[in-house]
């Protein structure tokens, strides 16, 4: 799985049956061959993965180092 921004309207066919349609400005996290289809079109960059919201209400233990906590 990889985490992407589409920068142009992109198909991507996992079988002949079926078409995914992803519209320019999508950030969504697709299957490994998709990425690297829509990558090596132009059509996407990867984006880092989102962090968890775990991480974000307790924050990052190496920044708060040292610091007093707030009540």
């Amino acid at each position: 799985m990889a985490r992407v921004r589409f920068s142009s309207d992109f198909d991507f066919k996992p079988t002949k049956r079926v078409t995914v349609a992803y519209i320019a400005g999508m950030e969504v996290t697709v299957k490994r061959a998709c990425a690297d289809q829509a990558i090596a079109a132009g059509k996407a960059e990867e984006m880092l993965p989102r962090r968890s919201t775990v991480t974000q209400q307790i924050g990052n233990p190496d920044e708060d180092e040292g610091k007093i906590p707030q009540p």
